[in-house]
């Protein structure tokens, strides 16, 4: 724990952030940073509590109260062993997690929560500044090779643990660079990509070889995969969710990730802006209200579009918990994120009917309905259309931030891989695939999910794949790092 009745002292901080107008005509991070003695405050708020139930909210098992204690006593080095001992890229979670951690938190009962997450992300940051964060690569090799494929959060977890291991490491990437949605999902404003390149870095020099521009089962056989000894798959969940409505062929109806995969690379420079994807002056509809129609929402206020809008078919959250949705449990309320502060009207209860085009096929406008979700025949609710409530909205691009709906089937099929009722590759409790040397982890294996269950899955899986290939292993499984001493 941190400071004994250091909840009574200290209040809950947050970093500052630029203002709106300030920080749209970047893309850089916009958070300002805080200082020290704040953070040793913010650790000195982890309570006695008896049972952490923050490790049960947190999908890699971080020893939470432990950095937090650390923090508190400015011990940050050890903080830092603490952390990277269940977490192989805290500097990732630390910006992008949406801390289920802090909504399991003790205190949070009846004070704002510790702030976990602002000091997952500066314990790395003082690491990475210090020196104390570098390569460390394996005392022996065991003449394995493993193949990962897909360089998300899920394939460089596995990787790392695996090389951690003595194995023979090769990351194949199908884009360009390396990070997978990382890289071509996040927005920069949300995590610049020298953020990755930085441990890239490490990676690289304790001994993992990385395959760019390599699209297995493509322009790379998979008969050359199947000479790996152990392959990971870590392709993630790429299918994008249509909306088959009348007119969605229309031009100027584009999905989210295509959207925000080119403008990370025009500020990357790796391609140049296009009409068809770029916001500036045009009346902007985000057709999704999760993560990725917030980064769709900031990405367009920093195109200087002319209006944005945001379209949800669920009804608006309550802003506190429901007696359905008790602690510990992930919260279901309100979600207000940076971008959305950034400019946009939110609609609720809101369905899409259809999209109208001009005379040359570009979109103009849309139909929406509203609804309500009543109780069905079999206590499932259903959605069920508000009479009169039919609207058209002027529109020159609609975003379809939808979700996904599994892997691609390329691997799979081309492995002779089962899928399960939902078209995840199918992995048993160990990760293992019907072919007993392809493992299968994060997206892929569980559907669309967050960051911090793709590096838990990474760890999980390359914890399997050593023992599979060894016998036995070493590799640390959920929660069960190993912590330095005192």
């Amino acid at each position: 724990m941190g400071k004994l009745r250091g909840f009574l002292e200290y209040e809950r901080v947050e970093e500052e952030t630029y203002a709106v107008p300030e920080r749209i005509k970047s893309y850089t991070e916009f958070t300002k940073e805080i200082d020290n003695e704040d953070l040793n405050e913010q650790g000195a708020r982890c309570m006695d509590c008896g049972i952490p139930f923050c490790h049960s909210g947190c999908p890699v098992g971080n020893l939470i109260p432990d950095f937090n204690d650390a923090v508190y006593k400015n011990e940050w080095k050890r903080a830092n062993s603490i952390l990277h001992s269940t977490n192989n890229f805290p500097e990732f979670t630390g910006r992008l997690c949406p801390a289920p951690c802090e909504s399991a938190c003790v205190l949070g009962i009846i004070e704002p929560p510790v702030a976990i997450e602002m000091i997952e992300k500066y314990i790395p940051e003082r690491g990475f500044k210090e020196g104390w964060i570098k390569p460390e690569p394996p005392t022996h090799r065991t003449g394995k090779t493993v193949a990962v494929v897909g360089s998300g959060p899920a394939g460089l977890a596995a990787a790392q643990q695996l090389n951690r291991a003595g194995h023979s490491v090769t990351v194949f990437e199908r884009d360009k660079k390396v990070g997978g949605l990382l890289r071509y999902g996040i927005p920069d404003f949300k995590m610049e990509k020298h953020v990755i390149d930085r441990r890239l870095k490490i990676l690289e020099a304790e001994g993992i070889k990385f395959l760019t521009d390599t699209n297995v089962g493509v322009n790379y056989e998979i008969e050359k995969l199947k000479e790996f000894d152990a392959i990971v798959l870590c392709g993630g969940a790429t299918q994008k969710r249509p909306l088959p409505i009348p007119g969605s062929d229309a031009e100027g109806v584009v999905q989210a990730m295509e959207f925000l995969k080119r403008n990370n690379e025009v500020v990357d420079g790796l391609a140049e802006p296009t009409e068809k994807l770029h916001a500036e002056g045009k009346n902007v509809i985000v057709i999704g209200g999760g993560d990725t129609g917030s980064d769709c929402v900031g990405t367009s206020n920093r195109h200087g579009a002319k209006s944005v809008t945001n379209f949800e078919i669920m009804p608006m959250p309550s802003k506190d918990r429901t007696i359905e949705n008790p602690w510990p449990y992930w919260p279901f309320t309100l979600k207000t994120s940076s971008s959305h502060y950034e400019g946009v009207e939110r609609n609720w209860s809101i369905s899409t009917k259809e999209f109208v085009k001009d005379k040359e096929g570009n979109l103009k406008a849309l139909k929406t309905v509203n609804i309500e979700w009543v109780k069905g025949e079999n206590g499932r609710p259903k959605l069920q259309e508000v009479p009169n409530s039919e609207k058209e909205w002027p529109c020159d691009l609609v975003l379809l931030a939808l979700g996904f709906t599994g892997p691609e089937k390329t691997l799979s099929e081309q492995l002779g891989l089962d899928l399960d009722n939902r078209t995840n590759i199918k992995g048993d409790e160990s990760y293992q695939t019907n072919v007993p040397n392809v493992f299968a982890a994060g997206d892929m294996r569980r559907g669309q999910s967050l960051i911090v269950w793709a590096i838990s899955e990474g760890r999980e899986a390359a914890y399997n794949v050593d023992k599979f290939l060894m016998g036995s292993t070493k590799l640390p499984t959920k929660g069960k790092g190993d912590l330095p001493a005192a």
